[in-house]
């Protein structure tokens, strides 16, 4: 850590005004962005994709559960894996408490994997999650929106991800995917985000950010976090952040 300078508090009230106004200015550049997030325009959902669930055999119009709105949490969990990638728990660690007030304003949650639903259900247990939490195993459904990558795509090197071909170092990545199902049953795929576009749902880092070190890494999480029940081991089960580190 830097050392930083110590001033009086009428020292200190002005830097903070000053920085207060940079403030405002993001927040209403952020407003800004918002606006424009939601007139994006919107893409027919023509697939009927369907997901195992602890409930049985689902689609995704019944993922919706009554509601009108769906955000989808690619998590990091490919067939083969006996744990899920920590970053994405990171993510997940947060989503319980807010699931309530999501349902009460029309919006439900929920977090796909192409993991078998029997190694899902396991790795939730052990992380004491309650958020529902399916499996896309044999569905088109990661593929089609970009967080999973055939054997062909991962030798060649490339693929499609994040809206552009870039370098894969993983078959399975993270992301969220939101749609709309209107009256009819409809459904539209309305928005997607990926790489640091989650980091607006890591309220962790929301707190580290004015913490006096900040998120104090070098690299990125992987400095640091691990599953949350791995704290004194060293973390596992996540291909790409090993391949992520060893390419920064």
């Amino acid at each position: 850590m830097e050392p930083h300078s110590t001033v009086s508090r009428e020292e200190w009230l002005v830097a903070r005004r000053a920085l207060l106004a940079e403030e405002k200015a993001f927040t209403r550049a952020r407003d800004e962005l918002n606006r424009k997030r939601l007139a994006l325009p919107w893409v027919k959902v023509d697939k009927t994709y369907t997901f195992d669930t602890p409930g049985g055999r689902k689609t995704l119009a019944e993922l919706f559960d009554g509601r009108s709105q769906l955000i989808v949490y690619h998590f990091m969990m490919g067939p083969d894996w006996q744990e899920g990638c920590p970053g994405c728990s990171f993510i997940s660690d947060g989503v319980d408490g807010m699931l309530t007030h999501l349902e009460h304003h029309d919006v439900s949650y929920v977090t796909v994997s192409r993991a078998p639903l029997a190694k899902i259900e396991a790795f939730k247990k052990r992380m004491g999650w309650g958020f529902d939490w399916v499996s896309s195993f044999g569905s088109e459904f990661n593929y089609d929106y970009h967080v999973s990558f055939t054997p062909e795509q991962m030798a060649s090197g490339r693929g499609f991800h994040n809206f552009a071909d870039e370098p894969l170092y993983c078959e399975e990545m993270h992301g969220h995917s939101v749609f709309y199902k209107d009256d009819a049953g409809t459904i539209f795929h309305t928005y997607s985000v990926y790489a640091r576009g989650d980091e607006s749902f890591l309220i962790a880092y929301a707190a580290l950010d004015i913490a006096p070190k900040g998120r104090n890494e070098v690299n990125n999480m992987n400095d640091w976090m691990k599953h949350h029940d791995r704290y004194e081991d060293a973390p596992s089960g996540c291909p790409a952040c090993a391949a992520k580190a060893a390419a920064s």
